[in-house]
């Protein structure tokens, strides 16, 4: 198993929903600041949502009030309920540590498409 390994991507119409969840190693997840960024086809990859230990949250304006960040302490998981799906959230989504290092998992995809 790798440092991330995310899952919950899917194919799904504008308007619906997807939950994203990330298994991260003990080193990694025992990290302040968790973050769920995404990659879409010759773009940049963008800090979509992040979360620290005490669950302080952060999101990036075009997703504010749609996504919504969690993590499980217990269970070393990450979680990204996504909901009113429009076709411009279309990208690979990535959970990471920014402060930890570490290889990038492989992703899970998400695609919006009529």
């Amino acid at each position: 198993q790798g440092q991330f390994v995310e899952s919950g991507g899917g194919l799904v119409q504008p308007g619906g929903s997807l939950r994203l969840s990330c298994a991260a190693s003990e080193s990694m997840f025992r990290h302040y600041i968790l973050g769920w960024y995404r990659q879409a086809p010759g773009k940049q990859r963008d800090l979509v949502a992040s979360i620290t230990v005490s669950k302080t949250t952060y999101y990036n304006e075009a997703v504010k009030g749609r996504f919504t960040i969690s993590r499980d302490n217990a269970k070393n998981t990450l979680t990204l309920q996504m909901n009113d799906l429009k076709s411009e959230d279309t990208a690979v989504y990535y959970c990471y540590a920014p402060s930890g290092g570490g290889a990038w998992g492989q992703g899970t995809q998400v695609t919006v498409s009529s």
